[in-house]
């Protein structure tokens, strides 16, 4: 499993571990959970690293990704494209039989409207955002990989995904370092487009209908989000905040001239993807997966604000607690998150 130690690939182990699968993780920082780690970096030329992990698994996953630095398209492209073909590569050399592959909403085409789409919408993605754009080159990669082998390979398409423990490495990802968590508790007005719908989804719901698809080998692509869609208003609620309507493109210039200032983190491309997506029609992972969602759309954005209001956090390096001085401290010797460079 690349990506074993993030938020999803948390989740992912978990599940598997209490239906007495092997789990091997393939991550950069190993740590967290009690299974068989192997050190590579997906951005960067692992061939051989990987097919030795891989040779002898019934199946491979595929969650690696990576959100920061923004302001490095060409690092995110290596190792969102670039490791997604760096591993299709590799399970074709070491002959695995199944490859479970994490998409997402952000790979399909914009919504002509909110009649709930299934997963024979296109996916060709939103333009102006670098995260739609590489998930949609992934997508492009798997179709290829398809057409020459005989490899199986299952597709999750889903909307946001929450648990409580990925609360600071999120913060991490969207929040500038000097903004302490705390401040998510004391938020007095929401400024957000009245239109706004969201799909949220628990990570150990995605989990489960991981686990589904490697035990019954069920190809295809299978959306996945918690039931009922939810407004900008529900998100005001469960702030306990009161909704001002600003409307998208107004969110967008703010949020462009922010990122362009490094004032903040998230691209614009973010907005226009929130504005944008279809609505998840989940049918197929129901009846062929007989999957069903543990948690309600509103326990997840409640769980999730939670989580980020307290930093928690998880075992792993990726899911290491959130702190200001920590923040600063990185920032002063790497740069601000959404520009640093790796080592």
């Amino acid at each position: 499993m690349t990506g074993a130690s993030g938020n999803v690939g948390s989740a992912v182990v978990r599940r598997l571990r209490r239906a007495g699968h092997d789990v091997v993780g393939v991550v950069r920082r190993p740590g967290g959970q009690p299974i068989d780690w192997v050190v590579a970096d997906l951005s960067r030329d692992c061939h051989q690293v990987l097919v030795d992990a891989f040779r002898g698994a019934d199946a491979v996953v595929h969650l690696a990704w990576g959100f920061q630095p923004t302001h490095r398209p060409d690092y995110l492209e290596s190792l969102g494209v670039g490791g997604t073909r760096r591993m299709l590569d590799a399970v074709s050399e070491a002959g695995v039989r199944h490859v479970v592959h994490q998409s997402s909403i952000g790979a399909y085409a914009p919504r002509r409207d909110r009649a709930p789409v299934a997963e024979d919408w296109p996916t060709t993605g939103i333009s102006s955002s670098p995260y739609s754009r590489h998930k949609v080159a992934a997508e492009r990669l798997l179709d290829a990989f398809e057409a020459r082998s005989e490899t199986i390979v299952t597709r999750m398409r889903p909307g946001i995904i929450g648990q409580s423990s990925a609360g600071s490495a999120q913060l991490r990802y969207f929040l500038p370092t000097v903004v302490p968590a705390a401040v998510l508790r004391r938020v007095p007005v929401l400024p957000l487009d009245r239109d706004l719908t969201l799909q949220v989804v628990h990570a150990d719901d995605v989990a489960e209908a991981i686990a589904r698809a490697l035990e019954s080998e069920a190809p295809g692509p299978f959306n996945l989000a918690a039931d009922p869609v939810l407004s900008r208003d529900d998100v005001a609620t469960a702030l306990d905040a009161v909704p001002l309507h600003v409307p998208m493109p107004v969110l967008r210039a703010v949020a462009d001239l922010s990122w362009r200032a490094r004032l903040q983190g998230v691209d614009p491309g973010w907005v226009d993807l929130a504005a944008t997506v279809p609505i998840l029609d989940t049918s197929r992972a129901r009846s062929v997966l007989g999957w069903a969602p543990a948690h309600t759309a509103p326990s997840v954005l409640a769980e999730m604000i939670e989580g980020l209001a307290a930093a928690d956090h998880g075992p792993s390096p990726v899911l290491r607690p959130r702190t200001v001085l920590d923040g600063v401290r990185r920032a002063w010797r790497r740069g601000p998150v959404a520009q640093r460079r790796r080592p």
